[in-house]
């Protein structure tokens, strides 16, 4: 299973409510496309700021071995070793140009695949969102405060214990 953390976009205009088909799930993970594609990459997912660091560093670093005298195969083996790293941060890089942007992490779901982890982080949200009707006025279009955690189940409290102990405090 895969984990997503889920940003809200900053409210535009004269909205009231987030508009939940803005929301960005975010894939924790490496990423295979970062890694092969890095400039690509960034340009899909409108990274400027990272792109132009990106390029800049990776420009200064390869002038600065070819000064001195590094061989062809060790200098492909740093941008090797730099697509690697952006591979590993990718959803690191995402997530800090969506908060640089105004954008609230307001969740941490899992699912198969990103179309389950949405099922389940508006199932969730959903059952936390007041009723039309309820007091104060709230309707169900207004997003819960936070759905962070939305995806965990918790067991039913009780007294039994798994494992070699079956009674709480037993000795031992």
């Amino acid at each position: 299973m895969s984990v997503y953390t889920v940003h809200q976009p900053p409210l535009r205009g004269a909205e009231r409510a987030p508009d939940p088909e803005r929301f960005a799930f975010v894939r924790d993970g490496f990423s295979v496309w970062a890694f092969l594609f890095a400039p690509l990459w960034m340009l899909c997912h409108r990274l400027w700021l990272v792109l132009a660091l990106y390029l800049v560093g990776l420009a200064a670093l390869e002038t600065g071995l070819v000064a001195l005298g590094a061989p062809r195969m060790g200098i492909a083996l740093v941008g090797v070793v730099i697509s690697l790293l952006i591979g590993l941060e990718a959803s690191t890089l995402r997530r800090f140009t969506l908060r640089e942007r105004g954008w609230k992490q307001i969740g941490i779901v899992s699912g198969d695949d990103l179309e389950d982890a949405e099922r389940r982080f508006f199932e969730a949200w959903l059952r936390r969102a007041p009723r039309a009707g309820a007091p104060g006025g709230a309707s169900a279009a207004v997003p819960p405060p936070a759905a962070a955690n939305a995806a965990i189940r918790r067991p039913p409290p009780g007294n039994d214990v798994i494992g070699l102990f079956p009674e709480p405090g037993a000795p031992r």
